[in-house]
């Protein structure tokens, strides 16, 4: 049977296949009540008051996992599922994540601790009984390097270096002769070797993507994040066109399907599958899809987006309802996902994230803090002791200092650290998108140093001397610090307010989100004490 839809972008009516849905047919066939805007309920809290997506009553409000989780790459082992994200040129990176239920996530170890550039989407495979990591480094060159392990959670092997310079976004399949492949950006393949350590061959094309319209509004055409999925007799093959940010409506999900690893492939009859219509929608610029089965055997689609005005957060994780017909093909059917959703049943419900607050009794690097563009020395900087974090100053200003940095998904927070600095040296509170991106406030033992867009702006005096709590609110964007000599009793406000919405990848580039952070710099070392980290 066929049925006629209307088209997103130019209103014209086109004929496509009983998978083809008007919104409000979508919205008539999930779990949730009708797709619009605001969501019906508010997201329920966990630590620190942040948001998690598990509701409680048997459903669960998108994002899976908030904040900056971009590129998600998904693995079942048995009963357990494991889940990566791009990490850039945050260190430790390829922070491993675990789940029994697909809902419910806690982060384990980072997988990555050497610096080998900025780490874009990944390939998280098991294979015979050996965990693989398929790494795209932008860097100089830009490559493609793999690690491996015998257990999830390491030791990972040394980065080995694929030298496929031209391409990222790998996905490692198994054909149906047994032969091991990356499938690559722009619809192409390069065949591994049987150890999966090194290549065979030359790369070569095999797919020619789906194209949307040349009406719609996308940032470029961008073939990218290809998946490879055997169900049953078919390989399915998810990509993502469209390009990753620019306008709400480009990035998008398409697929296509072969009865074999070598091709042809089968463009999807209903492509895209997975499409922002509209900037009035919760979520935009939807891609980079993996399908994933569930513990009662529905299958589900992982991927990210940026939620409605709030690029700062990054693109956030998100779970998506599959639907299989009886000629093979799926479908997404949770439409623009600003409602509550059935949750999956089966699996056992971990305790969902962390804690960002700190008393510093152990040093969290990888499963919370991250160093920017550390260098090879950057761990040896950091060290707990007596109940603090002791930082060694480096640089003279967050932009050369490498800061620790969090990862926070709510819309607003603040936070606050009791600092102490040494004679001559520097450190303060930050929200760090890159280092030419940042803002925030610092001391020494004479002056404050206000960061904004970037840079150092003004050096007001110091009353407080060499020890004081800050603390730090961000709002919606509007940013306000706060200072106190007495531990946080009472609190002064600082004369200098900052906004922060255009601190984002569509203003300064580099796919990244505005994170909390410290920093110390100059001489000697700063301790940090007593870190405490609220949602609003």
């Amino acid at each position: 049977m066929t049925i006629s839809r209307r088209d997103a972008m130019t209103g014209a009516l086109v004929a496509g296949s009983a998978l083809a849905l008007t919104r409000a047919d979508r919205a008539a066939a999930t779990p949730v009540e009708a797709a619009s805007g605001t969501p019906a309920t508010d997201w329920k809290r966990g630590p620190d008051n942040q948001r998690i997506a598990d509701l409680g009553d048997a459903r669960f409000l998108n994002p899976l996992i908030s904040g900056d989780r971009p590129d998600p790459a998904i693995l079942k082992d048995g009963a357990d599922y494991y889940m990566t994200f791009s990490s850039f040129d945050s260190y430790p990176g390829i922070t491993i994540w675990h789940s029994r239920d697909l809902i419910n996530w806690q982060p384990r170890k980072a997988a990555l601790t050497k610096n080998i550039g900025s780490v874009w989407a990944v390939s998280l495979e098991k294979y015979k009984g050996r965990y693989f990591l398929y790494i795209p480094v932008k860097a100089e060159p830009n490559s493609i390097f793999v690690i491996h392990a015998d257990s999830i959670d390491g030791p990972w092997s040394d980065p080995i270096d694929l030298k496929l310079h031209r391409h990222i976004d790998p996905c490692h399949a198994v054909g149906e002769d047994g032969s091991r492949w990356l499938f690559l950006s722009g619809g192409d393949r390069v065949r591994l070797s049987d150890d999966g350590l090194s290549t065979v061959g030359e790369v070569e094309h095999v797919y020619d993507p789906w194209r949307y319209p040349d009406s719609w509004d996308v940032e470029g055409f961008a073939p990218e994040g290809p998946k490879i999925h055997r169900r049953g007799d078919w390989f399915y093959m998810l990509t993502a066109v469209g390009g990753t940010a620019g306008p709400p409506t480009g990035h998008m999900v398409i697929a296509a399907r072969s009865r074999s690893i070598h091709g042809l492939w089968e463009q999807h009859p209903d492509n895209p599958l997975v499409h922002t219509e509209s900037a009035a929608e919760r979520w935009w610029s939807r891609g980079h899809a993996s399908l994933v089965e569930a513990p009662d055997k529905s299958w589900w689609a992982v991927y990210h987006g940026y939620e409605n005005g709030r690029w700062t957060l990054g693109r956030q994780t998100l779970l998506d309802p599959v639907e299989w017909s009886v000629d093979g093909w799926f479908r997404m059917k949770g439409g623009d996902l600003s409602q509550p959703i059935a949750k999956p049943r089966g699996g056992q419900a971990l305790p969902h994230g962390m804690a960002l607050s700190d008393d510093f009794r152990d040093l969290k690097l990888g499963a919370k803090w991250n160093f920017f563009r550390p260098a090879p020395d950057e761990a040896s900087r950091a060290r707990v002791e007596k109940g603090a974090l002791v930082l060694k100053g480096r640089g003279k200003a967050p932009v050369d200092s490498s800061p620790l940095l969090l990862i926070a998904g709510d819309p607003a927070y603040e936070f606050q650290c009791d600092i102490e600095i040494a004679p001559g040296g520097t450190a303060g509170l930050i929200l760090f998108y890159d280092d030419k991106l940042y803002c925030g406030l610092g001391f020494d033992e004479k002056r404050f140093v206000t960061h904004q867009y970037g840079i150092e702006r003004g050096r007001p005096e110091n009353s407080f001397g060499r020890r004081l709590t800050m603390k730090v609110s961000n709002r919606h964007h509007i940013v306000s610090f706060h200072l106190s000599g007495d531990g946080g009793k009472t609190w002064s406000r600082f004369d200098r307010g900052m906004e922060v919405s255009g601190y984002h990848h569509n203003v300064r580039g580099g796919f990244l989100m505005l994170r909390p952070g410290l920093y110390a710099a100059g001489p000697g070392e700063a301790r940090f004490r007593d870190f405490r980290f609220r949602a609003l």
